[in-house]
């Protein structure tokens, strides 16, 4: 009885899981496409009838043919399946091949209709337009210039275009081999370096030791080191490579030589310097910041100049930092929320609360500070209508999204993804709930919470925070003294409750577990038997999670916020990070060196404020749970070996 009432369960879930050797003649298709078989893939697409994923098939067909530039074939192809995914990456593919044979009246019609053009598509387009002489690429390419740190080799073709047309100077190379390296990337800024004059390019030899000897270059300089601009850039950036690692040992040496330079070197060297003492929350990073004066910040660097300051207290420097920064990056809910603390500080309430009131109300971490700062309390707002019967229907028949059930029931999920992804464009709120319903329904709960995520005014927080697995969840976070509204917001984030997930540096299962943290877990609780085959087991897997959490919980003050940066980036980090004072919890969160990490615990913590608000019927306060988090000690961890 057990597998037959399973067994209707998945059939409803998936209403075409009847077409399985359809489903068996598409894999064929896809195995002789790997292997070039052309033969093997016209027997078998013959074979497809209508399936769902046969403009694959076709894709699959059209590309073992590219070599022949069969224009008219793709080009029906394209007609007949206009605006899907499967043309988006073909047409990218054929503008690729026209490309590179120049073939660019084709290039640029093929272009005007690609909806969402990757940087190597647009080069290739920019390209097209310099062939017929149309001179106001080079403004575009401009841009691409100091954002574009990894140009693919189609930009190339235009950057040297900028070069030849002196559109380009020395300094504008400069600049951008100093975003390059400030981002860790050392062969692109070589590759930049190209485009100098021999006369003024540092030799590759004197290059490498900068870069990757740098203490030692510095020691050994020639006497007249400071005589030519690339002598004294050398300098800076075997400094900037020297405070990756110590920014206090780069600036005792940038103090040695800083009389030798210019004041730009000087003040991007000092920059670099203040960006990773920031990181590393050095007390010194302010005054660095100051040295640095007008040096061109990038992105990062003018965000951690608002955390260095956040985390002395200063608001003045908060305030100064976030009007500094470019229009597009103060726009940011972070930085117009901690603009209004800076405003509240300093006695400025009126204008605080009108920057509060920008934010307020989003489903965010930021959203919900400015609703409190607000005296609002944070609440899932009402509940939009169910989907009507037309809307299902019209959700159901989208072939987007059938292609995407096609490739979830064929254990594809890249492929899904992608396909399911591409089928949102466009929606308005009742066709995107009614298409996370299809998604719940089918219990693929990541595409159900990110599709529902999208609404703007129609919004269903039942789907954005799903509470799958919960004769699993609710019991072990009980036995483990944890709150389910926090295990669920962790767990929400870690694989929006995909059993199967497997992140990239090895985690497993619906709580992510590492190998050895799932080991040393089941040893600690003494649960026998244990083998990593079973970490995938979602029992077994929520046992192992909600015990962690709960050691974590005991080793790092009882406090979410610590124990959340723990579970993503171990509980070492979590208290190396605490400052040398209590901390307020959200300037904690928002100090965390590790991107990742940092709008992991953002998130985790927002999630459990509708969780519970969800699963209570009250309102939750993200202000209460951030708390304040205690000042660093020397005291030993309770469990010294806590991975």
């Amino acid at each position: 009885m057990k597998f037959s009432v399973l067994l209707l369960g998945l059939c409803l879930a998936f209403p075409l899981l009847a077409q399985d050797s359809q489903d068996s003649n598409f894999l064929i298709a896809r195995d002789a496409f790997r292997a070039g078989d052309r033969n093997k893939l016209e027997r078998a697409s013959s074979q497809l009838g209508n399936h769902e994923l046969l403009p694959y098939v076709e894709n699959y067909r059209l590309r073992m043919y590219m070599d022949q530039g069969d224009s008219a074939a793709l080009r029906g192809f394209f007609e007949r399946y206009e605006k899907s995914y499967v043309v988006e990456k073909l047409r990218a593919d054929w503008i690729r091949w026209l490309g590179k044979r120049s073939t660019w009246n084709e290039v640029e019609r093929e272009y005007a209709k690609m909806l969402a053009p990757e940087p190597d598509i647009i080069c290739y387009s920019q390209q097209a337009r310099l062939f017929r002489g149309d001179r106001s690429v080079f403004d575009e390419a401009e841009k691409l210039w100091l954002t574009m740190l990894e140009a693919p080799e189609a930009c190339r073709t235009v950057f040297d275009a900028l070069i030849i047309g002196q559109r380009l100077s020395g300094e504008d190379v400069w600049a951008r081999v100093h975003r390059q390296l400030e981002a860790n990337r050392p062969a692109q800024a070589k590759t930049t370096l190209a485009y100098l004059p021999d006369n003024e390019a540092p030799d590759s030899k004197s290059l490498d030791n900068a870069l990757n000897n740098a203490m030692s270059y510095l020691v050994r300089q020639p006497a007249n080191w400071y005589a030519s601009r690339a002598g004294r850039e050398l300098a800076v950036i075997a400094i900037q490579r020297i405070a990756s690692n110590d920014p206090q040992a780069a600036a005792d040496q940038l103090e040695k030589i800083k009389a030798r330079l210019n004041e730009p070197e000087r003040q991007w060297a000092w920059s670099q310097i203040a960006l990773q003492g920031a990181k590393r929350h050095s007390e010194e990073a302010i005054t660095w910041y100051a040295n640095a004066s007008k040096a061109p910040l990038s992105d990062e660097g003018h965000q951690w100049k608002v955390r260095a300051a956040l985390r002395a207290l200063e608001w003045g420097g908060v305030r100064d930092a976030i009007l500094a920064m470019p229009p597009t990056l103060a726009a940011l809910p972070e930085w117009i929320y901690w603009l209004g603390r800076a405003h509240k500080a300093g006695g400025r309430t009126s204008e605080a609360d009108a920057l509060f009131e920008k934010i307020a109300g989003q489903a965010n971490f930021y959203g919900n500070l400015a609703d409190e700062e607000l005296g609002r309390t944070v609440m899932p707002p009402p509940r939009a209508l169910p989907p009507t019967a037309a809307e299902q229907k019209a959700a159901r028949d989208n072939p987007g999204i059938r292609r995407a059930l096609a490739f979830f029931r064929l254990d594809m999920r890249t492929e899904a993804v992608k396909e399911w992804n591409w089928s949102l464009r466009g929606m308005e709120d009742r066709e995107l709930l009614a298409v996370a319903d299809i998604a719940k329904r089918n219990q693929i709960w990541d595409r159900a919470i990110n599709t529902a995520d999208r609404t703007k005014t129609e919004h269903d927080y039942t789907l954005r925070f799903l509470a799958p697995y919960g004769e699993q969840v609710r019991p072990a976070a009980q036995n483990q003294s944890l709150d389910d509204a926090w295990v669920y917001g962790l767990m929400r984030q870690e694989s929006r409750f995909i059993t199967g997930a497997k992140s990239n540096v090895g985690a497993s299962g619906l709580m992510q577990l590492m190998p050895a943290t799932a080991k040393w877990v089941a040893k600690k609780i003494g649960l026998r038997d244990y083998n990593h085959g079973r970490v995938n087991d979602t029992e077994i897997n929520v046992l192992l999670g909600t015990s962690y959490m709960r050691l974590v919980m005991e080793n790092l003050d009882n406090h979410p916020v610590l124990a959340s940066a723990a579970y993503n980036a171990g509980p070492g980090r979590a208290k190396k990070w605490r400052a040398a004072r209590p901390l307020e919890g959200a300037i904690y969160a928002e100090t965390i060196p590790f991107s990742e990490t940092r709008d992991y615990v953002k998130k985790v913590m927002s999630n459990a404020v509708y969780y519970s608000a969800l699963f209570n019927g009250k309102p939750d306060s993200l202000k209460t749970r951030l708390g304040t988090v205690g000042g660093r000690t020397a005291d030993a961890m309770k469990d010294a070996d806590l991975p």
